[in-house]
């Protein structure tokens, strides 16, 4: 007994058409090189009007790999009529006396059965065959009727609706998609599948705090004031540039900077310095508490250090005015001795020395707000899960993690008919 479901692929699809002897229909969202190729040769021995296609011919279709612009291009080359039928999906090849409706394969998605891998078509009845070709397409309506064999059957045929709408894809929409293929060339099927299989496990991450660090924060000193020479009393501090926070003091982040590296040891580790830091798919959901833990304390360290920062930040401004101010007074800089009637006071000098400053110190609030934590993620690539030590990086940092199993979808995921 002829089995009524069966797997179909390029090939056997190509097989089929080469053995048509009256007619070949087909439709569906795109077509691939070989069923194309072989509906050639079966137009120019038959004639291009007893060969009709049917495609969703948009760059979707494309890019998700139903079909090939090659193929349409190969059939137009050879003056066979393409059709354009908007958001077709299920798929139909019908040749003479045997006809199949069939799901076609998104190769972005997964490689096409394999003989006897998926059962992924229906044969067709006669009657089936017969209403599918009437309801097609005008076309492919001409064609049932001509194969009708009683009078009867013919008027019946003739009497069906065409349910699907289709109309001749035309130089304009052929240069429009191919177009836009070429500018944005699809991925390559094989590669984005092998990428899906690590994608699945793993994501790169990066976490990053920044603005935190004020026990880090130097600013310059203006030349206006270095060139007025100083002395050793605050030479740990004032040189050329000058801390902004004495080391050690209590608004130092180091607490929150432990805090975050243990995140990046525990749940992000490190490939490599060649690689960057990757976390499990199954450990993001935690990855993402501890980070929401992470934000609150960094809001309230932020908080705390509001409060106290512009008082820190004062006193540091004064420390330079108070080693400066004799300074200016005894050894004015032309610059101040230019805007002024009589030699300074030490009011001036001290207004100057502020203004000087104002233009390098920061205010607390501007610090304060430059605190945040980044957190970017990004999906593993096909360069990287070909580099040589990539694999043994991944055993060694999840020594848990069945990773023969993983390699074994890529290596499948890649296999190309």
């Amino acid at each position: 007994m002829t089995p009524l479901f069966c797997t179909l692929d390029s090939e056997r699809i190509a097989d089929l058409i080469r053995s048509a002897e009256r007619f070949v229909c087909y439709a569906g969202p795109g077509i691939q090189i070989a069923p194309a190729q072989a509906m050639c040769e079966v137009a120019s021995r038959l004639g291009v009007e007893m060969v009709t296609v049917a495609l969703d011919f948009d760059e979707r279709v494309m890019r998700m790999g139903y079909g090939d612009m090659d193929a349409v291009e190969v059939l137009r080359s050879a003056s066979v009529m393409v059709h354009h039928a908007s958001g077709l999906r299920a798929a139909l090849v019908l040749v003479d006396d045997e006809g199949y409706l069939f799901t076609p394969t998104a190769l972005f998605l997964e490689p096409e059965p394999g003989h006897g891998q998926a059962a992924n078509a229906m044969r067709l009845s006669a009657e089936q065959r017969r209403e599918a070709l009437a309801r097609l397409s005008p076309a492919a309506k001409a064609i049932a009727v001509a194969q009708a064999r009683t009078a009867t059957e013919r008027e019946h045929i003739a009497s069906l609706p065409v349910e699907i709408g289709t109309k001749p894809i035309g130089d304009e929409q052929f240069e429009r998609v191919d177009g836009s293929l070429k500018e944005a060339p699809p991925v390559q099927f094989d590669l984005a599948r092998q990428v899906r299989v690590f994608s699945a496990y793993l994501q790169y991450v990066e976490l990053k705090l920044t603005g935190a660090a004020i026990q880090r924060h130097r600013l310059a000193i203006p030349p206006s004031i270095l060139t007025l020479g100083g002395g050793k009393d605050i030479e740990g501090r004032l040189r050329t540039t000058f801390d902004l926070i004495e080391k050690g003091d209590k608004l130092s982040s180091k607490k929150l900077e432990d805090d975050l590296n243990g995140i990046r040891k525990n749940f992000t580790p490190s490939l490599g310095k060649d690689h960057g830091r990757v976390v499990l798919k199954s450990a993001k959901p935690h990855l993402e508490e501890r980070l929401d833990a992470f934000k609150a304390k960094l809001e309230t360290h932020q908080q705390g250090v509001a409060a106290e920062l512009q008082t820190h930040l004062n006193e540091s401004r004064q420390q330079i005015i108070d080693y400066y101010l004799q300074r200016v007074i005894d050894n004015p800089p032309d610059v101040l001795l230019g805007q002024l009637l009589n030699p300074p006071t030490k009011e001036d000098a001290q207004l100057w020395l502020n203004a000087e400053l104002d233009r390098v110190f920061p205010r607390a609030e501007d610090l304060i707000h430059r605190m945040q934590l980044e957190v970017r993620y990004k999906d593993v690539t096909f360069e990287t899960l070909n580099r040589p030590d990539f694999l043994e990086s991944v055993r060694v940092v999840f020594p848990r993690v069945d990773w023969d199993k993983a390699y074994a979808e890529f290596r499948a995921a890649g296999e190309a008919e």
